[in-house]
């Protein structure tokens, strides 16, 4: 699709639900300077997901009109954990836990991104090295009302939760970093907003010109209802496999599927809003294959249809994920529970025990009820048993 710069500029801003603020923005766009785009994300959960597309394929139009992307990633910031919309204080990672999980998404954000024009970056390279007297000029540049103005403080506040201190800390850490990189224009989902606030007023505070900020609408998770998270397991993850994005993109609610298409693909609306109107059914498909194409190759749709109706006829896929177990794990057998928790098909043990009680676990095509069930030597067959969870979630363990 080519668009010349105005075009790019009024798409950009067509797909926000907030900017501030425009009049400096276009002024920014249109200058001819050569801007510093900033973006940040927590490494506490590192597989990018479709909602985080919506703001990165902005970023990307901001490349294609030569800015520099700086995908800011909150190494030191998540061994606080964001307390946006947490009712709670969330527990806190390692440095060591979070440099781990940021490792990951380079690869992943180029799969929209330009890698020429795409700087990677921690903010532990600062943040890490402030002194107290620094961190003392940094918190006297907000009061306390101005940080209870958030919603999740001043709920928690008004019920008697506790805040930790070092969570007062979040919005402003986050705020630096876009005075240590100089940002000229802030990008982020609706729940970062009152964060990136925070950054615009305190580059004011250290004598920068203060950035603008777009902010974006969060995509709705395949539940239908609450925002798209790992989670809350209602994602589709970017670095998934072509057939799993298939099978998850035919749970998409219809009542969101317009949403999906406006906010994760460049199709048109006329043409996208008469494929809704005329068949669903069909709509899902077409939505499937163009994430597909974004993500792995179109080539890779007529293989993702191909395992998703042999699952919906109750058949055994052919390439399904690998599990591999070994001997000694299972000497004395194993708890199927365990076992299900272990190849990642459930979150925990307790989730499995609630997924076979519910009539929800097959091994080998025969349904398991027992919740008690141990899998032994006897169960593999050909060094080899499969695991159904529901209705199309497999999974190969292989004895080595």
């Amino acid at each position: 699709m080519n668009m010349n710069k105005e075009e790019q500029i009024n798409l950009i801003l067509r797909r926000t639900v907030q900017v501030h603020n425009e009049e400096t923005i276009v002024e920014k766009l249109n200058s001819g300077k050569k801007l510093v785009i900033k973006f940040g994300a927590d490494p506490s959960r590192p597989d990018l997901h479709l909602g985080h597309t919506v703001s990165l394929r902005a970023l990307k139009l901001l490349q294609d009109m030569g800015h520099q992307v700086v995908f800011v990633i909150g190494d030191f910031t998540a061994m606080i954990g964001d307390p946006t919309g947490k009712s709670k204080t969330r527990p806190s990672l390692s440095f060591e836990e979070t440099r781990k999980s940021g490792e990951s998404y380079f690869k992943q954000v180029t799969k929209i991104l330009d890698p020429d024009k795409t700087i990677i970056t921690y903010n532990s390279e600062w943040l890490s090295k402030m002194n107290f007297e620094d961190v003392i000029k940094l918190t006297s540049k907000y009061t306390l009302a101005r940080i209870l103005e958030r919603d999740d403080f001043s709920n928690r506040f008004s019920n008697n939760t506790p805040i930790g201190m070092h969570e007062m800390l979040y919005p402003l850490m986050q705020g630096y970093d876009s005075v240590a990189i100089k940002a000229d224009i802030e990008i982020g989902g609706t729940d970062q907003t009152f964060n990136l606030l925070v950054g615009r007023e305190l580059q004011r505070d250290y004598g920068q010109e203060p950035q603008d900020v777009m902010v974006f609408p969060l995509l709705v998770g395949l539940d239908g209802k609450e925002k798209m998270s790992k989670s809350l397991d209602n994602y589709i993850g970017i670095d998934e496999s072509p057939e799993k994005m298939y099978e998850k993109v035919m749970r998409i609610p219809d009542d969101v599927l317009i949403d999906y298409f406006k906010l994760t693909t460049d199709i048109d609306s006329k043409i996208y809003e008469k494929w809704i109107t005329e068949d669903i059914i069909n709509a899902h498909k077409e939505y499937a294959r163009e994430i597909i194409r974004l993500y792995h190759g179109e080539e890779f749709f007529e293989q993702a249809i191909e395992r998703y109706n042999t699952v919906a006829n109750g058949g055994i896929p052919e390439n399904i994920d690998v599990f591999e177990l070994s001997r000694n794990e299972l000497k004395d057998g194993i708890l199927l529970t365990e076992l299900l928790a272990k190849s990642n098909l459930v979150f925990s043990k307790s989730e499995g025990r609630r997924m076979i009680e519910q009539n929800g676990i097959s091994v080998n095509n025969l349904k398991i009820n027992d919740s008690n069930k141990v899998i032994t030597i006897l169960d593999f067959v050909n060094n080899e048993l499969v695991i159904q969870k529901g209705k199309k979630q497999f999974k190969k363990i292989s004895l080595k």
